[in-house]
């Protein structure tokens, strides 16, 4: 993944790109279970192009499921940091159609937090935030204003279409490890990225394994007819094939113009004893499984599936009763209204209290920008000495074992050649319009050779989460 030569950056600007035009947004992960969530596209507040962390006081703040301490976030109650700054930058995008801003805005959300309650060794946290349009040279010229003109020492929250591909051999010629939530293949393929989220490919993979699990005699695995997509479909045909399950790939342009033929034909593929899985924006996605509905399709079936953008109360509520349980939804986020335990308690005051700018509200997006926040803060905090871009990263590419209530397991970073720290998920359906759990943490099968790859490297960390609390 280093050293790219021009043919290289084609490919991987396909691969990335795939996923833009094929809009299965933010690694197929930027739904929320929540009613309050902001769709793609939606505003994502008022960040200019380089912008600070806000600052407020500390004090309660209630929120929907409970009320805690914001407080808690940092090491001095009520004390303002007041030394130099640790400049920290984010790379994201921000087009029409494309919103990702809600994850660096609760980012800042919980610096301005940590800030007002004694900041990371009395230190305050300074955010700069490089927006972009999918434009490979902007992306680059971003990495080096955030390195060169800013100064920043770790590169934290990208929620990005194409930044893992363009700036990876930068970070690697600088020594930065990046965490973010991305899109592009380079985001879990490499050394110096590690992602909060599990993509489009490994969350495809979380919805066709519980398919298989429901011992049927076929998948059917369809998304948008894109070049690239075949990055995506190799994990769901490596677990089909392992079970000796046959596997359809079908591609479908979009948006979707003839959804009842297609309907048709995913379950014609299937059989009465098949699995049809969508990888799709809710919008496609539901555009599809109404056209099913109408031709009275849904049962025809042993079951459908959906990739992570289906996680979301408004394609339960769109589909009504009559897809209750028939739909299981790959989810890499615990639930905000499931799961009220402290730390889903501090993220939901810190939404509250600082979070104004967050346009989604509770959501996956606040959700990631909150664990990355918190990752990075505990790094920062062990750090003795000066904030370095080498002291910085190596407290980053250090961080292990790191508990959250809102992943199935402990997140870790290390050493590693490639990341793929979110591995193990759980599955949703809908039940009378709400999502509710279908099935608790289960990990992704080493059927997939990327998945594979990591554990032999990282080891597999155990599932912690039970599947509500």
């Amino acid at each position: 993944m280093r050293g790219m030569h021009h043919h290289a950056l084609r490919v991987r600007l396909g691969v990335a790109l795939a996923v833009v035009i094929g809009a299965v947004l933010l690694a197929a992960c930027g739904s929320s279970n929540s009613s309050t969530s902001a769709p793609p596209g939606s505003s994502g507040g008022s960040a200019s192009s380089s912008t600070s962390t806000a600052s407020g006081s500390s004090g309660s703040s209630s929120s929907s499921g409970g009320s805690t301490d914001t407080s808690s976030c940092g090491p001095k109650a009520g004390q303002a940091a007041t030394g130099t700054p640790i400049n920290i930058g984010t790379i994201d995008t921000k087009q029409p159609g494309t919103d990702f801003s809600d994850g660096p805005n609760m980012i800042n959300a919980y610096f301005a937090c940590v800030n007002a309650n004694g900041g990371v060794n009395g230190h305050p946290l300074k955010l700069f935030v490089q927006y972009d349009q999918t434009q490979p040279a902007q992306i680059a010229a971003a990495a080096k204003q955030l390195i060169q003109t800013d100064h920043v020492v770790g590169i934290v929250g990208v929620f990005d279409l194409l930044e893992c591909t363009i700036d990876q051999s930068y970070w690697d010629q600088l020594g930065i490890y990046e965490m973010g939530a991305g899109i592009a293949p380079e985001c879990w393929s490499t050394p110096h990225s590690a992602a909060v989220n599990m993509g489009p490919r490994y969350s495809s993979d979380g919805a066709v394994q519980y398919g298989l699990s429901q011992h049927v005699s076929k998948i059917v695995f369809v998304q948008s007819n894109v070049p690239g997509t075949g990055y995506i479909a190799a994990g769901p045909k490596a677990l089909a094939d392992a079970m000796h399950v046959p596997i359809t790939e079908l591609t479908a342009n979009v948006p979707i113009n003839d959804a009842n033929s297609l309907a048709l034909n995913l379950v014609n593929n299937a059989g009465s004893n098949g699995w049809v899985v969508l990888n799709f924006t809710p919008p496609e996605a539901l555009v599809i499984l109404q056209a099913a509905q109408k031709l009275g399709l849904e049962d025809r079936v042993k079951g459908w599936g959906c990739s992570t953008p289906c996680n979301t109360d408004f394609l339960a509520k769109a589909l009504g009763p009559k897809w209750n349980h028939k739909l299981f939804v790959n989810a890499e986020l615990t639930d905000a209204d499931d799961h009220n335990g402290p730390e889903m308690q501090l993220y939901k005051a810190i939404l509250a209290k600082y979070g104004s700018a967050v346009a989604g509200g509770i959501g996956s997006f606040s959700q990631m920008g909150f664990l990355l926040a918190k990752f990075s803060v505990g790094a920062l905090d062990t750090i003795k000495g000066p904030y370095t871009i080498q002291s910085v990263n190596t407290a980053f590419k250090n961080i292990k074992n790191q508990q959250t209530e809102m992943l199935c397991q402990p997140w870790v970073y290390g050493p590693y050649p490639l990341h793929i720290p979110n591995n193990s998920d759980f599955t949703t359906t809908p039940d009378n319009g709400k999502m509710v759990t279908a099935q608790g943490c289960t990990p992704i099968s080493n059927a997939d050779p990327q998945i594979a790859a990591y554990r032999k490297a990282a080891g597999e960390a155990p599932s912690t989460n039970p599947p509500t609390g």
